[in-house]
């Protein structure tokens, strides 16, 4: 139930700033006041039902009934250019990335909100299966353990200040008894509450484990890496969770990395520029989300395991020869040299981003 209602929240999460991402910040209204001529965001005067410096509109208000208008505005504005955009990116992903970069900005959600919104939804639904936050991995196992440790080093601290209370009470010759008595079971208490963390503690390995790996990490400092390997290879699903939580936080770090590579196949057509670049690389990748979700669910769902490989060893290179062809109205000859090139050059970027996410992973 928790990690179902982390993917619902990570879901929730994507779609907000997908919508933030894809909507101009004037957009939002502001107090209403102000001169009646003016423009109550930039203070420009209104020649129209909207601004035409910043595009807020003219009337805003301020009511609870607004506010329910806003959300259903947001939301369903949003899911409208979403099923013009996915349809598109999935089986017509040239025309979709020539038409956005023609300056087809309105209908179609932009390039990194539907990004944005891909990756929080492949990242909720990869962590909603089983084998990702259960069992002794570093969820259920090393952060319980981590937890069992910090709550036993409190209730040490608990009973040496209860205990000194206590001295100090029976010290006093006007001592109250009723306070003494009080002590008295706060400290039994205390103590109850460590022996039952020592137990909580005899039942996690992981704990030893832990310490006992940082204490020979420590008697090998002289070599690092020797070291960081043998804490991963003995708590594999810390690595695990260290390499998804930075895959989840720098996705967003292939889009730069990819532009570069992608633009070396247009060298000398000077009409295509970074950004033209930089759409596609960016609506590919999405499609690439989108893939690994449905690809997830299909197995989850019991799909021979077979047609998925097959799936996902095919589907790539056809939909990048299709948003080639299409975006840059290629023949299928200049189409397909640039697919071949430009899957070795996404196997490259792949490698280095993975190897950079596990020396982070490493390194910490």
């Amino acid at each position: 139930m928790t990690e179902m209602a982390g993917a619902i929240g990570d879901i929730a999460t994507g779609t907000l700033i997908a919508r933030e991402v894809d909507t101009p910040a004037a957009s939002h209204g502001a107090s209403h006041g102000g001169h009646p001529g003016l423009c109550l965001n930039c203070g420009t005067r209104l020649i129209g039902a909207h601004c035409h410096a910043c595009g807020q509109s003219g009337h805003v208000h301020r009511t609870m009934g607004a506010i329910g208008h806003e959300i259903a505005h947001g939301v369903f504005h949003f899911e409208g250019k979403m099923w013009r955009t996915v349809p598109m990116l999935v089986f017509r992903p040239g025309e979709l990335t020539r038409r956005y970069v023609a300056g087809e900005r309105v209908r179609f959600v932009a390039p990194l909100a539907i990004f944005l919104f891909t990756v929080f939804l492949m990242f909720a639904v990869v962590a909603s299966l089983p084998g990702w936050s259960v069992g002794n991995g570093i969820e259920a196992g090393g952060r319980l353990a981590e937890t069992v440790a910090k709550e036993r080093r409190a209730a040490d601290v608990a009973l040496i200040d209860a205990t000194r209370e206590l001295a100090r009470e029976r010290r006093d010759p006007e001592a109250d008894t009723d306070r003494i008595a009080r002590l008295e079971r706060r400290v039994s208490k205390v103590r109850a509450d460590r022996a039952q963390l020592a137990r909580a503690a005899g039942l996690l390995p992981d704990l030893k484990d832990a310490q006992d790996i940082r204490s020979h990490s420590s008697l090998v400092d002289d070599n690092w890496l020797e070291a960081k390997i043998k804490l991963a290879r003995e708590n594999p699903d810390l690595l695990i969770y260290k390499l998804k939580s930075s895959a989840y936080k720098f996705s967003w770090a292939l889009i730069p990395l990819s532009t570069p590579f992608v633009a070396l196949l247009f060298l000398w057509r000077r009409r295509f520029g970074l950004y033209d670049h930089a759409v596609f690389v960016t609506y590919s990748l999405t499609f690439m989300s989108l893939l690994v979700i449905v690809l997830t669910l299909l197995n989850r769902v019991g799909v021979n395991s077979g047609s998925i490989v097959f799936a996902a060893l095919a589907a790539p290179p056809i939909h990048m020869y299709k948003q080639l062809r299409g975006a840059y109205t290629l023949t299928r000859f200049g189409a397909g040299w640039r697919t071949a090139v430009l899957l070795v050059f996404a196997f490259a970027v792949l490698l280095g981003f993975g190897l950079a996410l596990l020396f982070n992973g490493l390194s910490h």
